[in-house]
């Protein structure tokens, strides 16, 4: 495994040199994929697959009803590690940020080859999770993102233990904690922080198109920002700068900056996702706060974003200061909330060209995408990560009508998803 030193939390931001990489024509990638699903090994490990899959069902239902907002996933982390644990795969142990992490070792031990799957969900602590069950209708917060992504590697991982699979790199296995919201992919920032000895290519299990490849990392910086005064009546202390009054001047000097940047390059985006502040409706407010969410696939564009976003806070408070001018004057707090890197994957190394090769060979054309996952980390950093389904069909993800469905084609995109694995991992020879 390798080790990257990286200069503070701001270096996630920015991409590092990409990692030496040497194309192969399609073809080969194609008899490496067809190499393995012609081993022995791998038939019964696939077969396996199948034959677990209805059990793997209940431990969905388990996980799904255990609330797991970011920062207090550690009721559902314990149960995840004993169902880990039982399907033999390796040692199995939960990290200092709260990761679940199964390493088989390979026969080499010279590389490592991490597949994660998040167990943490976006909903607080007191949703009611309940899980309904409607024929293969599986539906409750939560059950689709990201807890059939955590299901889906138990089941890779039993399946490897079954077949008593070796590779020739070590495989690690983690059910992550801290992808959603202010969670900002703590998780894998652990496995990947300065001075790890960090997998040298990682797998994520996330999103439902079984067709879709993530290979590039959409990158976000969010901030809270609070505009401060010592408030007062809304008559009386009339001519006072007013923290309401400096957000909006802000947020209209933000957007009106921020567009024309959206308009060129790659796709970026900004929001005002939350606002608030106040006492009444006849009183100045003593602060007024708004979240803002830039986001990129282009880490030059996300900081021309940033520059403007940053630019227009300074502005919209001293044009509240300035036309008002009596009174103590505002001041603004900046405070940085989330940092997603961004990054722009290269489609021709060699574990992108393996996950196309797999989904060739079941006949699938791939969706190569840029998204904002946990393989943003590695991606950002240079170092091979895709992507990949969860497997079957379902929507409402992020809300309280979540539903996922059992459908026909969850088996076979498991077994691809094992593929793709011991592509990467290199299937040792009996």
């Amino acid at each position: 495994m390798n080790k990257t030193v990286l200069t503070g939390a701001l270096a996630m931001a920015l991409p590092l040199a990409p990692t030496a990489i040497f194309a192969q024509e399609p073809a080969t990638y194609d008899a490496e994929i067809a190499a393995i699903r012609a081993a022995p090994a791998f038939t019964v490990a696939a077969d396996h697959i199948g034959a677990q899959h209805a059990a793997r069902l209940e431990d969905l239902v388990t996980l799904t009803e255990i609330p797991a907002p970011p920062f207090a996933e550690e009721t559902r982390a314990a149960a995840y590690a004993e169902m880990m644990r039982a399907t033999g795969f390796g040692e199995v142990s939960i990290d200092e940020v709260g990761n679940v992490v199964a390493v088989r070792p390979g026969r080499s031990g010279d590389r490592a080859v991490a597949m994660v799957a998040h167990i943490d969900t976006v909903f607080p602590a007191e949703t009611d999770v309940t899980v309904t069950i409607e024929g293969n209708r599986y539906a409750a917060p939560g059950i689709g993102d990201n807890t059939r992504g955590a299901v889906m590697l138990l089941e890779l991982a039993s399946a490897i233990a079954a077949a008593d699979i070796e590779t020739e790199a070590d495989l690690i296995l983690v059910g992550n904690v801290g992808e959603e919201g202010l969670g900002d992919l703590r998780g894998v920032r652990h496995l990947f922080r300065e001075g790890a000895d960090h997998p040298d290519a990682m797998i994520a299990i996330d999103g439902g198109d079984e067709t879709r490849l993530v290979t590039g990392a959409i990158g976000s910086n969010r901030y809270r920002v609070t505009f401060h005064g010592p408030g007062g009546h809304s008559w009386g202390d009339f001519g006072d700068p007013n923290p309401h009054h400096a957000a909006a001047r802000a947020v209209t000097l933000f957007a009106e900056a921020a567009r024309p940047i959206t308009l060129e390059g790659n796709r970026s985006s900004f929001n005002i996702g939350r606002t608030g502040g106040g006492t009444s409706v006849n009183s100045i407010p003593f602060e007024s706060w708004m979240e803002v969410d830039m986001r990129s696939g282009d880490p030059e564009r996300l900081a021309l974003l940033d520059e403007a976003f940053q630019a227009a806070m300074q502005a919209g408070l001293a044009a509240e200061n300035d036309a008002m001018g009596e009174g103590d004057r505002l001041t603004v707090e900046i405070e940085p909330i989330g940092l997603r890197p961004a990054g722009q994957g290269d489609v021709s190394m060699p574990l992108v060209q393996r996950a196309l090769a797999a989904l060739r060979a079941s006949g699938l054309e791939a969706d190569t995408a840029a998204s904002s996952t946990d393989a943003n980390i590695p991606i950002s950093m240079g170092i091979p990560a895709i992507t990949i389904s969860r497997c079957g069909s379902g929507d409402g993800a992020h809300s309280l009508g979540e539903y996922w469905v059992d459908d026909e084609s969850v088996v076979p995109c498991t077994v691809r998803g094992l593929t793709i694995l011991l592509a990467e991992a290199g299937l040792a020879a009996d």
